[in-house]
């Protein structure tokens, strides 16, 4: 609590921020995925408790399909939307989901001027983050914002069997510090306008703002080496995180 100025709260008191978090059953990567223990808790709650910790966010939702996520959300106290097994099979967008989600909040009379989205597989964040990545998408007047992190890494691509540089020229390489600033999508925080999602069928249009956050937060959870260093960075390298 605190790091919202009083000014800035009353700026966004009038909008309603719902945060919404797709987590379906069935992994076939990491069975149990979404509920698997990391860092003391289960993965998921890492992402809801990041959302209430959030000065910005007035109400937490879980998309699931599966009874056992419900459960463990419904304990952290996340409300819970019941998504079809069809927009929860491995072809299913995140997209399909999101749009349900407004669907049937919809039906409720709950009608968000911003939604937040949040990938439970990318927990390395923080409240605070969330609440500043809402302000700098206000403050730029943006429809979506994207969370993104440093990356200093010489791309290559390999076309028709001939090797290229993408993002420098390797004949004239220059020292990573005098690179231009690039970025990759790190999967954690999004926030957009409902339009933007309705409209354009994708979480990011219209003006795109980026939020920059430490290299660490671009850190996925898909395989159990994942876990295992995920849950050493918040366990031991970084435990004020969470």
């Amino acid at each position: 609590m605190g790091h919202i100025s009083q000014i800035q709260r009353n700026v966004s008191i009038l909008m309603i921020t719902i945060a919404i978090i797709p987590a379906r059953g069935g992994s076939k990567g990491v069975p149990g995925k979404n509920i698997r223990p990391l860092a003391g808790k289960p993965l998921i709650a890492h992402s809801i408790l990041d959302a209430q910790e959030a000065q910005l966010v007035d109400q937490v939702y879980v998309s699931t399909d599966d009874p056992e996520i419900a459960e463990v959300s419904q304990h952290y106290q996340a409300q819970i939307i019941d998504r079809p097994a069809e927009l929860a099979n491995d072809t299913a967008s995140s997209e399909s989901a999101l749009i349900h989600a407004i669907t049937e909040l919809k039906k409720r009379e709950i009608n968000p001027d911003l939604i937040v989205f949040l990938q439970c597989t990318s927990p390395i964040r923080t409240g605070q983050q969330i609440d500043q990545a809402i302000q700098k998408l206000e403050t730029e007047k943006a429809d979506s914002l994207v969370s993104v992190s440093p990356s200093h890494r010489f791309l290559w691509e390999e076309v028709n069997g001939v090797p290229r540089s993408i993002n420098y020229d390797y004949r004239h390489r220059l020292r990573r510090q005098d690179m231009n600033p690039q970025y990759v999508e790190n999967g954690s925080i999004y926030v957009f306008k409902p339009w933007v999602l309705q409209q354009l069928g994708n979480r990011l249009g219209g003006k795109i703002s980026l939020f920059a956050m430490e290299e660490a937060a671009a850190m996925e959870i898909d395989s159990l080496t994942d876990f295992a260093m995920v849950d050493y960075f918040l366990s031991h390298e970084n435990s004020d995180l969470k």
